[in-house]
């Protein structure tokens, strides 16, 4: 009796053999996005006065926030295009990326100088997006905005 050779794998379909090497390239992709993200340089402030009047959104960037939204001294998380724009004082506002650097979540406040993260209670600052306590040890990616007519944009 002769044994029956087994069937090739369809066509489209990973053989058992190919499937590590997949997860190691896809993990590698991954924490290379990662990891050049965290480099990334703090965010100069955008003001009114720096970036004049006129026209919507400089350079045909997306409406974020009036500015009369966003309060002097706190912040305002936009859930919805995963960005936190934070209010020092007069018409300087910074913007970050929303989510953690711990885990991914989506950060809560803005409070007491600090972007909150409601998940596992890492806080960065609010003025450089760099954590001051939590779990989270990489800083919240900068997002480039400009203000115009007291109207927030993506750079």
């Amino acid at each position: 009796m002769s044994e029956a050779a087994h069937p090739a794998a369809p066509a489209g379909m990973l053989s058992r053999r190919a499937v590590p090497g997949l997860v190691a390239v896809v993990a590698g992709v991954a924490g290379y996005v990662v990891a050049s993200g965290s480099d990334a340089a703090e965010p100069k402030p955008a003001t009114a006065a720096a970036n004049g009047g006129g026209g919507a959104g400089a350079g045909g960037g997306q409406r974020l926030a009036g500015l009369a939204e966003v309060p002097t001294g706190g912040g305002l998380v936009l859930d919805d295009v995963g960005v936190v724009l934070t209010r020092s004082a007069g018409d300087e506002v910074l913007a970050f990326s929303a989510v953690c650097t711990h885990q991914g979540c989506t950060v809560g406040s803005v409070a007491g100088g600090t972007i909150n993260c409601p998940c596992h209670g890492s806080r960065f600052d609010a003025a450089t997006g760099a954590p001051v306590a939590g779990p989270a040890k990489a800083p919240l990616a900068p997002v480039a905005v400009v203000v115009q007519d007291d109207t927030v944009f993506t750079a």
